[in-house]
């Protein structure tokens, strides 16, 4: 038996995935190499916590608390029914993960639920960011501290969408994002902690962004994304998105280490230029930096 259940292990190691089992409180027991991978939190570290401690913090994309409210795992063992789910993690490091949940219920020989099995997986186009950052590292177009475009390469992008624009009619916006009070964050934990906030608000504004879009680094705390193909509402709720999944990032340093964002918003115009467009961006920021912050403004 024991050898049985050594090869399955080995097995559900060896998957790309993240796999985790409870009991029927909810209580983890088994978390695979695919989810220490994921989520950068180990075996040791989980094993024991329950969902309710809320580890992994899952939300919606309008941020409600998915383990406190709805959790699948727990409806998937009161009514014995598999579910599928998205959701955002949060990571070890602080950035939020977009993933696609699969959750089934564990039922023995006598018909007794046990427990519950989630598999989660990235849902964050990994392939085709890699397949980016590459392109952008050839170039020397990489934002070195966060990992993400820089000021460069998001000027090139901005004068392509307008060709494109000009062209082709294809509308597009921009989003100016500005850390709230990260000089505290500065001065209080120091230097090495304020580059890990700036890399964990960067991750989590890439990876909860789609294929179209382009999220680069602009300087200091300053971040700007150019969302593709938008309406006014389709760009208030990308918008509204970051600033949610922001608010409810963090990490660990003696306690949460968390941000927020302000973000000035901008739809493209006939007669903009790239300087034009992120100017009337930038302004909008302002608004919402003097409006109290944490917020959007258009």
């Amino acid at each position: 038996m024991a050898d049985n259940e050594d090869f399955y292990r080995d097995l559900l190691d060896n998957l790309s995935d993240g796999v985790y089992f409870t009991d029927t409180d909810g209580r983890i027991t088994y978390w695979n190499k695919g989810a220490e991978r994921l989520t950068g939190f180990s075996n040791e570290e989980v094993l024991g916590l329950r969902c309710l401690d809320n580890i992994l913090v899952h939300v919606d994309e309008t941020g409600k608390s998915l383990c406190l409210h709805g959790c699948p795992l727990a409806m998937t063992m009161a009514d014995r029914r598999p579910r599928e789910q998205e959701a955002y993690l949060r990571t070890k490091d602080g950035h939020r993960l977009p993933v696609l949940m699969k959750v089934s219920p564990i039922v023995a020989l006598n018909g007794e639920v046990k427990g519950a099995v989630e598999v989660f997986s990235s849902n964050s186009a990994k392939a085709h960011i890699l397949e980016r950052l590459a392109e952008m590292e050839r170039n020397a177009l990489l934002d070195t501290l966060t990992g993400l475009a820089n000021r460069r390469y998001m000027e090139m992008q901005l004068r392509s969408r307008l060709e494109d624009f000009r062209r082709n009619k294809w509308l597009f916006g921009v989003l100016f994002v500005d850390v709230d009070h990260f000089k505290d964050v500065n001065d209080r934990f120091g230097h090495e902690v304020g580059d890990k906030t700036l890399r964990m608000v960067g991750q989590t504004l890439e990876k909860s962004s789609r294929y179209s879009d382009q999220v680069g680094r602009w300087g200091g705390e300053e971040f700007l994304a150019i969302i593709s193909n938008v309406t006014t509402q389709r760009l208030s709720d990308v918008a509204e998105r970051f600033r949610v999944l922001v608010e409810h990032s963090g990490f660990m340093q003696g306690g949460i280490v968390g941000v927020t964002v302000s973000i000035g918003a901008s739809e493209v115009r006939e007669d903009d230029s790239a300087e034009s467009l992120v100017n009337r961006a930038d302004q909008n920021l302002y608004l919402a930096k003097q409006s109290g912050r944490n917020r959007v403004c258009f």
